[in-house]
């Protein structure tokens, strides 16, 4: 028969395809099934070994997270793992010293002396001075287990804390990002000494195993068989749905957040008025209790499937032990083993199983906790910027500020929110930014304070790119205050303190700035002065109105006293049309050495400053002083004698 030598596999294919009726042909198509199933038999292995590889692999925190108790704390990691060691041995012990006290007894009733009582009633003694070591190693390891907890609760908030902090503006306004905090913040701080005391406890369970084991297989190997394999269909019950319950934890992170935002709008004070006055309660509460309906669902509905499949499959361990029971007890009728035998390995074989099917749950535990902390370590390696610019100085400080063609477009959007801006403000001159609410002017303030970084275009201060600047001396250069300033719950002086935090307890600096701020008259009425708690979430706390904490705004901004760069978002808004003139009229002479920005949608303000630029769709549209502005007859004039009017 003819035999032709066998090409390479990509030239039975070739041969394959041909139609011919010939023998040839025909024999080429058998060699070409051949190869084609070959390949997937390849193909199946690499899928089985990825399969593999991504099961093993899921284990791959668990290192990280002994390390992470280690630091925590040495001393407690070192006696929680003694203690383990301990706990593990001393099962089989004592169900060694059990058999021996049996046998004794039986002795001692078959010889029918007192003499002989001394021997079991000495190992009786040494079985309670192993029960106690037993019960006080599992205290211990409950009180370790108890003690790192807390530490190491505090030890991961305080990384996912610090990990926030290095993180951009950018982030925090991406939801898929606060979805991952919140899987971070989630469970994480307890995730880690739970797979490390699971970890010790699989060591426990290990340990305790070879020493039943050694005892068992003097009984039977199939016993010592029968004990592994009846474990085993629980071990894979939990497994998967561990992993169930896991995919349903990380899916629902934006209804949680959801349902956390629901709660504040309904228990916090600065909502709470305006959900009274709107009658917005019942909708919201109807609301809250609908996503918890939703999640409670889910959960019931993976809690029965795993309860019933746990029960059904805890069956086979019992018929297994009674099995296993029934033999034993036949091998002691028939006189095989004696009864103290009979004894030790009844409660090796329990135990056994017990200990058995623990380790097995702690494997499924460590999948889990893995699973986990794979949510903390995604989100403590989220990739940080890394500021890279270190000039503490400028090359040219009368140059000022200065915005060369500069854009920017949000991640996501597909408008750019500033579109080739340019301008120039010389050291001590006063900027008026005008515009629309959403035409840029935020927008450019976070720009130039570095919580942006423009997609094109350069911004210098002082003749040096902003970017190459140090970003901890650019910011001490710059006070500000946004129109969503924060209201914090502090103290008056701490309030304002927060301005520069170096100086936080500095009264004299406190008092200063509440002079500049124009805050200092209504401070002295409070109770404590600089001392009053501000906000109602303490006890003693005091209220104050809109325009009085703006005011203290104000007052932050002037902490900086080291800074010659003054932005101010609305810092009037709330203020009545008096205050704003007096504080205005007061601003320019404590502001005579700073670069100003000023942002406001009133005309009788922004006509003080030295340029007014007008922004309209992220462009800018019109610069010049206000009676520049006024006589060129565009947007700005329009709004001005719009708003003009009003007061007429």
């Amino acid at each position: 028969m003819y035999s032709p030598r066998l090409p390479a596999c990509g030239r039975y294919f070739g041969y394959a395809t041909e139609v011919s009726t010939s023998a040839t042909c025909l024999y080429w198509q058998a060699i070409a099934g051949r190869c084609f199933h070959a390949i997937k038999r390849i193909m199946k292995t690499k899928k089985k070994r990825n399969t593999l590889r991504q099961s093993l692999s899921i284990f791959r925190y668990s290192g990280r997270a002994i390390s992470l108790v280690w630091t925590t704390s040495r001393s407690l990691t070192i006696i929680l793992a003694t203690l383990t060691l301990v706990a593990g041995l001393l099962p089989a012990a004592i169900a060694y010293i059990g058999k021996l006290i049996v046998d004794a007894v039986v002795l001692a009733s078959q010889a029918g002396a007192d003499n002989n009582i001394t021997q079991p009633l000495l190992y009786v003694g040494l079985e309670a001075i192993a029960v106690m070591l037993l019960a006080g190693s599992q205290r211990g390891l409950n009180v370790c287990q108890s003690l790192l907890r807390v530490l190491l609760g505090q030890r991961v908030n305080v990384l996912i804390l610090e990990k926030a902090l290095t993180l951009d503006l950018t982030h925090f306004e991406d939801s898929e990002f606060y979805d991952k905090l919140l899987n971070a913040r989630r469970e994480a701080s307890v995730r880690p000494l739970s797979l490390v005391t699971r970890t010790f406890g699989l060591v426990q369970s290990a340990l305790s195993l070879v020493t039943y084991g050694i005892l068992l297989v003097k009984f039977s190997v199939w016993a010592l068989i029968v004990l592994i394999v009846a474990a085993m269909p629980a071990f894979i019950a939990e497994t998967k749905f561990a992993g169930q319950a896991f995919r349903l934890f990380s899916w629902r992170a934006p209804e949680t957040r959801q349902q956390h935002y629901l709660e504040n709008l309904l228990a916090r004070e600065d909502f709470v008025t305006e959900v009274k006055l709107y009658q917005l309660g019942g909708m919201l509460l109807r609301r809250y209790r609908d996503i918890f309906d939703q999640l409670y669902g889910e959960d019931r509905d993976l809690t029965l499937r795993r309860g019933l499949w746990g029960y059904l499959l805890s069956l086979v361990s019992t018929a297994a032990f009674y099995l296993a029971y029934a033999w034993i007890v036949i091998e002691a009728v028939l006189g095989r083993i004696s009864l103290g035998d009979m004894t030790m390995y009844l409660t090796v074989f329990r135990q056994g199983q017990s200990t058995f099917s623990g380790a097995l749950t702690s494997i499924g535990g460590m999948y889990e906790d893995n699973l986990y902390l794979s949510n903390l370590y995604d989100f403590l390696e989220e990739e940080a910027p890394q500021p890279w610019g270190t000039a503490t100085k400028g090359v040219n400080p009368r140059d000022g500020i200065r915005f060369e063609n500069v854009s920017f477009t949000y991640p996501g959007s597909t408008k750019p929110a500033l579109n080739n801006i340019s301008l120039h403000l010389k050291p001590g001159e006063k900027l008026a930014i005008v515009g629309e609410n959403g035409s840029g002017k935020t927008t450019l303030i976070k720009l130039l304070t570095r919580l942006y970084t423009p997609d094109s275009g350069r911004i210098f201060l002082d003749g040096v790119d902003l970017q190459e600047w140090d970003i901890e001396v650019l910011r001490q250069r710059i006070g500000v205050i946004f129109q969503n300033f924060v209201r914090y719950q502090f103290t008056v002086g701490e309030n304002i303190g927060v301005g520069d935090v170096q100086y936080l307890e500095d009264t004299n600096r406190w008092q200063n700035a509440a002079q500049k701020g124009m805050a200092e008259p209504f401070i002295n009425e409070l109770p404590d002065s600089f001392q009053t708690q501000l906000g109602r979430w303490f006890k003693g706390g005091q209220e104050l109105s809109g325009g009085q904490w703006q005011k203290i705004a104000l007052s932050r901004a002037f902490m900086r006293t080291r800074a010659d760069i003054l932005v101010l978002d609305e810092p009037t808004s709330a203020m009545d049309a008096q205050a704003e003139f007096d504080i205005f009229n007061h601003f320019r002479s404590v502001t005579q050495n700073q670069m100003v920005f000023l942002i406001s949608h009133r005309f009788s303000t922004v006509r003080m400053a030295d340029k007014i630029m007008v922004i309209e769709a992220g462009k800018v549209i019109e610069q010049g002083t206000h009676e520049e502005l006024l006589e060129a007859g565009g947007q700005y004039a329009r709004l001005f004698l719009l708003q003009a009017a009003g007061y007429q």
